[in-house]
């Protein structure tokens, strides 16, 4: 684990992708344009909350983590992007806070989980 640790930098990468593919798949779904801005824009709120919350979780110790912190990271990153969302002129209705809910929950977090089920696997 502590390898996968030295590589937050990597693991926070592969989370804003994450995210990224949540309002790419949002847009998709809902038949928005798919275009860079537009992607980036429906991403941006929840982009901004990641980024703060993570650094604010000494991500060099707790990037993998799924217990407290990974929680922390993922419902955070969710209640504060719909803050930010709603202050950005954007909607946020209930069906679209339970997706973004459900969604980022299963990539934050399911992340974590097989990164840590890696990292046991080869003893790290």
């Amino acid at each position: 684990m502590k390898d996968s640790i030295r590589k937050w930098p990597l693991w926070m990468a592969v989370d804003v992708v994450l995210i990224v593919l949540f309002a790419l798949l949002g847009r998709r779904e809902h038949e928005h344009a798919l275009s860079i801005g537009g992607i980036l824009m429906t991403a941006l709120p929840f982009l901004v909350a990641y980024v703060v919350v993570t650094l604010l979780s000494k991500p060099w110790t707790t990037i993998n983590k799924l217990f407290p912190v990974g929680v922390l990271v993922w419902v955070m990153t969710v209640a504060a992007g719909l803050a930010l969302r709603v202050g950005m002129d954007s909607t946020a209705a209930l069906p679209f806070i339970i997706v973004a809910t459900l969604v980022l929950g299963a990539f934050l977090m399911g992340r974590r989980l097989v990164t840590s089920m890696v990292a046991k696997r080869l003893g790290k």
